[in-house]
């Protein structure tokens, strides 16, 4: 977009659609694959969930009828939020979807009695893409954005949306920066043997079919040390990655990606890693980047294609 002399990227990308997607799935993971008894149950010293009281009061949650048949009203409830959780995936209507977005990650994060952090990080990240979104006035966030002059209005929003992915991309660094700094006084990170605790977890630890593997990484000294060192390494990376060149944060977006994946496979905190996933693609992402099969992003246009030479005289015939 251009505003005077200078130009300024749009924030109406795909893979800020790609970034939506991922928060809405891990939102919705959590809901669907689990009952309502699960997510709404007692906790001790806490009490009832979900907590209607305070600002927690403006869940959706707290709409469910009490007494009895309070889980079957919270069941209806939890799939009227996953049915939303969808349509924001889908990429329809980011506009209209924004607020509803924002409300159901409020909603869950006020709610549920255990969270995994992937709610708080979706909360966060939704909160953030709402601006973006709100400005967002195409059929389907996979659409490239009309990069046509922008009236006065849309020019406000295009500012307002790419302030707010900027401020998200400050966030992503400064967790990823507790993150690793955090371990560090802890002596199991010193010395290279904190994913052993974390493998033979009862709770975080790998799954039956997985653990023969894990165990035998975790049982040597450089497979423990290799499995403790490595994340940090990551983590500081992903922190340090708006400092870098964009051609090294490439690889960079790609080992945070291949982190949570794991995270999400041997932990199972499959929300948790689609959210900070997300979060990782606006992140290492050059501002107002389209993603786009490499064959026509490296296309020009019709008119310039056709004037190039062709091997054996052939013409370009536009498609």
């Amino acid at each position: 977009m251009s505003t005077g002399t200078r130009t300024m990227p749009l924030p109406w990308t795909n893979l800020y659609g790609l970034a939506r997607t991922l928060v809405a799935l891990g939102t919705a993971g959590t809901l669907a694959f689990s009952s309502a008894e699960t997510l709404f149950r007692p906790v001790a010293t806490v009490g009832p969930h979900p907590p209607c009281d305070g600002f927690a009061a403006a869940s959706v949650f707290c709409f469910a009828p009490a007494g009895e048949e309070s889980y079957t009203g919270l069941a209806v409830l939890k799939w009227a939020c996953v049915l939303v959780l969808l349509v924001v995936a889908s990429g329809w209507r980011p506009r209209l979807l924004a607020v509803p977005h924002l409300y159901v990650n409020f909603s869950v994060f006020t709610a549920i009695a255990i969270g995994d952090g992937g709610d708080q990080i979706a909360l966060v990240l939704s909160l953030l893409l709402t601006l973006p979104a709100l400005g967002d006035g195409r059929r389907w966030h996979w659409q490239r954005p009309d990069e046509e002059e922008l009236s006065r209005s849309r020019r406000a929003w295009a500012v307002l949306g790419i302030t707010s992915v900027i401020v998200l991309r400050l966030q992503m660094s400064v967790l990823y920066f507790q993150a690793a700094v955090a371990k560090l006084p802890h002596a199991e990170w010193h010395d290279g043997t904190a994913m052993w605790y974390w493998g033979n977890s009862l709770h975080f630890g790998a799954p039956p079919w997985m653990s023969p593997a894990v165990n035998a990484v975790v049982s040597t000294s450089w497979g423990v040390a290799a499995l403790t060192w490595l994340p940090l390494v990551v983590e500081m990376l992903l922190c340090a990655s708006l400092l870098l060149p964009q051609r090294v944060r490439w690889h960079v977006m790609w080992a945070g990606l291949f982190f949570h994946l794991m995270i999400a496979v041997v932990m199972g905190l499959w929300s948790f890693a689609l959210a900070m996933s997300g979060g990782v693609v606006l992140l290492c992402a050059p501002l107002g980047a389209h993603l786009a099969l490499r064959d026509r992003d490296r296309s020009t246009s019709a008119e310039e294609e056709a004037a190039l030479p062709r091997p054996g005289g052939r013409e370009a015939v536009p498609v």
